[in-house]
Formats: structure tokens, C-alpha cells, sequence
């Protein structure tokens, strides 16, 4: 049998130019949108624009985004090749990105960003599915654990960069944002010129919700998991603000800011750096076993948080936890949803996973946001523990293996 990048199953090597074209795709683009990402809220001061506005640009941007990740899933496994989608969405993210520098108001920025995020919205499952295909089952778990490496350096390096560039550029942010053309375009580039693709046989047309229902149920009840788990799964710029608050009496509010700001880069230091071990260990051991221990060690993330006083060390531990089970987490969930769904509607399954996760997105931050400001941290973190236990439990129950 031969993977959909034409190698032997029994000869296929996990890292082929498939796997390495996606994995540079992922850290070119997200270096040029997290350039524009950090230096966004300071733009949008210069043109008069309010919190409110941020606001509304980030939610409308993930709205879209959720909604495009499903229609492109269940669209491209109706298609013999997927890959043209893939390269479409990395240009109109490039471009979208780019073109912030063209606003001279608010809206014209809450219609770039929209854009950039409808392209990354119908290029995710996409990608997915394609380097899904171009591994075997036994190597999923490091190919979808390179591609989070290299996507979450991406996170690392763009806003070095953005740092770096700014005092080149004299705060003249549409230079800054042209500048991001560059890692974009290198990113298409390696869609296009790297990844290889064998024409598949597309899946039969049936509406959108009988392809649901066609689903398997193993994978249904891993939706469930993965869903309750991100109920609590808020976003980290939550710990950011915990360490700021937390350090502010001791160290000083600049300070203290500094040094929130230090923490998340480790986080993401040890997210891309256990990424790849995450997947060496979902090759080795049952992937619901080691999903359920990252969902744990998100549980005692929290705990943590409940339980010790939070001080620079502490919270280290608390930060460090954070880029682990992250890890663990988005390199477990895309490998395991590899293995419950079939080859032909892989589209689908990566596109109402990200969808999932997306409205878990939503709803955790939110919520979590909520609960602080109206009852403290304490009973934020305890929700999201619940949550993360709950999850461990229902996923750990999920037997992975396809009939």
C-alpha cells in the first residue's frame, strides 16, 4: 500500500517533504501573523479605536474561523485533491495579514482580520488531512507533534521580531505589516513546492448532516471529552494576567508585567519543545491513555493555582505545566482524530474537531473571565479543574482502535 505522498506504507518515513512542507508552512505563517497579532492593540490606538473594537475584531475573526474550519471539511472530501485549498487559505491569511496596514479605521481592520482568519479557517483541516495522508497510522503521532513544534515556534519568533523591527521602522505600522508578506509568501511557497498529493477518491455527496451522523460513534464520544475538557481550557493570556497581579505587590507593576510576559515566553518555549515528545509517546502507547494524562496534568496546572502561593517559582510551575499540556493536548487530539476517523472523510473529522475546540474556545475564557471578575480566581480555577478532570476520565474511557 503507498500513503498519499506516493512513499511505501512499510518503507514510509514519518519526516517527508510532505510532513516538513506543512510543518515550515505552519511556522512561516504564524511568524508573520504574530508579528501583526503583537503589535495590533497598539495600532489600533493610533487610529482612535477602543478596547470594544479589539474585542469585536478578535471575536468576529474566530467566529469565522470556526465556521470556515466545518464548511471546508466537509467540502474538501468531496474534492479528488485537497491541496489547492490549502494553498488558497495560507494566501488569503498572507494577504489579509498584510493588508492592516491599508486601515486607516477600525473596520477596515475588522475586515483584514476577518479575512486572514477565513483563510485560516478553511486551511486547517485541509492541512490536516493532508499530512494525515502522508504518514502511516503508526506515525501520526510525530508528524501532527512536528507540525505543532514548528507552528508554535512560529509563535516564539514572531513577536521577537515584532520587538526587533519596531524601533527599525519608527512605529510606522504599515511598513511592519507589508513586512509580514515575507514569511507569509515563504509559507505558500512551501505549500505549494514541498507537499505532495495523490488524487483520492472523493466521498459520496450526502448533506452535511448525514455526513455527521456517518461519523463513528468512538470518535463521538471522543468530541464529548475534548469538548467538556474545553469548557475549561481558557486562554493562557488569563496566566499572564494572574502573574501580573500576583507579583505586582512584590515586584512593582512594571516589573511584575516583565516578568508575566518572560513566563508565557517559557511557556511556549516548553510547548514547542515537548511537542514533538508528545507525538514520539501517542506512537508508543495508546493515544487515549496519553491524551488523558495531558488532560491531568491540566487538572493539576489549576490545582496548583488553588493550592500553593503563587510566587515567581510557582508560578513558573504553573507556566511550565501550561506549555506541556498544550503539547500534549493539540498534538494528541489531531492524531487521535487521524486514527477514529477514516482516510476519506478526514476533512470532516479535523474540521468539527477545530470546530469544537473553537466554540471551546469561546466559551472557557469567557466563562472563566466571568467567574473571576465576579467571585475571584479561585473559584475560575476551580471550575476549569473540574472541567479537566472530567475530561481526563471520559477520554481515558474512549477506546481508540477502529473496528
Amino acid at each position: 500500500m503507498q500513503t498519499d505522498d506516493g512513499t511505501t506504507k512499510e518503507h514510509a518515513r514519518w519526516l517527508n517533504g510532505t510532513v516538513l512542507g506543512i510543518g515550515l508552512a505552519s511556522l512561516f505563517s504564524d511568524w508573520a501573523h504574530e508579528i501583526a497579532t503583537s503589535v495590533l492593540p497598539a495600532f489600533l490606538a493610533t487610529l482612535g479605536a477602543s478596547a470594544a473594537w479589539l474585542g469585536l475584531i478578535e471575536g468576529v475573526s474566530d467566529g469565522l474561523a470556526s465556521f470556515a474550519k466545518m464548511a471546508s471539511g466537509y467540502y474538501t472530501d468531496k474534492l479528488r485533491r485537497r491541496k489547492p485549498i490549502a494553498v488558497a487559505g495560507y494566501l488569503v491569511t498572507t494577504l489579509g495579514t498584510a493588508s492592516f496596514g491599508l486601515a486607516s479605521a477600525a473596520w477596515h481592520v475588522l475586515i483584514s482580520r476577518a479575512a486572514a482568519w477565513l483563510g485560516r479557517g478553511v486551511r486547517t483541516p485541509v492541512r490536516k488531512a493532508l499530512l494525515a495522508a502522508a504518514v502511516t497510522p503508526e506515525t501520526y503521532g510525530r508528524a501532527f507533534g512536528f507540525e505543532r513544534m514548528m507552528d508554535t515556534l512560529g509563535a516564539i519568533v514572531g513577536p521577537a521580531t515584532a520587538f526587533v523591527l519596531l524601533p527599525l521602522v519608527g512605529h510606522h505600522y504599515p511598513t511592519l505589516f507589508a513586512l509580514t508578506l515575507i514569511p507569509g509568501l515563504v509559507a505558500v511557497a512551501a505549500i505549494t513546492l514541498l507537499v505532495r498529493e495523490r488524487e483520492r477518491k472523493p466521498v459520496p455527496h450526502i448533506s452535511f448532516g448525514a455526513r455527521l451522523r456517518a461519523l463513528p460513534a468512538r470518535y463521538r464520544k471522543f468530541l464529548v471529552a475534548v469538548g467538556l475538557f474545553g469548557a475549561g481550557d481558557f486562554a493562557h493570556t488569563l496566566l499572564i494576567l494572574l502573574a501580573t497581579q500576583k507579583l505586582t505587590p512584590e515586584l512593582g507593576a512594571t516589573k511584575a508585567a516583565s516578568v508575566a510576559v518572560g513566563l508565557y515566553v517559557a511557556h511556549n518555549v516548553f510547548y514547542a519543545a515537548f511537542a514533538l515528545a508528545a507525538g514520539w509517546l501517542a506512537d508508543r502507547f495508546p493515544k487515549t491513555r496519553v491524551l488523558a494524562a495531558g488532560y491531568g496534568l491540566a487538572a493539576l496546572m489549576a490545582v496548583l493555582i488553588l493550592a500553593l502561593p503563587l510566587n515567581v517559582w510557582t508560578l513558573a510551575a504553573v507556566f511550565v505545566l501550561g506549555g506541556v499540556y498544550v503539547a500534549i493536548e493539540e498534538t494528541l487530539e489531531d492524531s487521535l482524530c487521524a486514527e477514529l476517523v477514516d482516510a476519506e472523510q478526514h476533512g470532516m473529522g479535523f474540521g468539527v474537531l477545530a470546530t469544537v475546540n473553537g466554540l471551546g474556545d469561546f466559551v472557557s475564557s469567557a466563562v472563566v473571565g466571568a467567574l473571576w471578575s465576579a467571585f475571584g480566581p479561585s473559584v475560575a480555577f476551580g471550575y476549569s479543574a473540574a472541567l479537566f478532570m472530567t475530561g481526563a476520565v471520559l477520554v481515558y474511557r474512549v477506546r481508540a482502535s477502529k473496528e
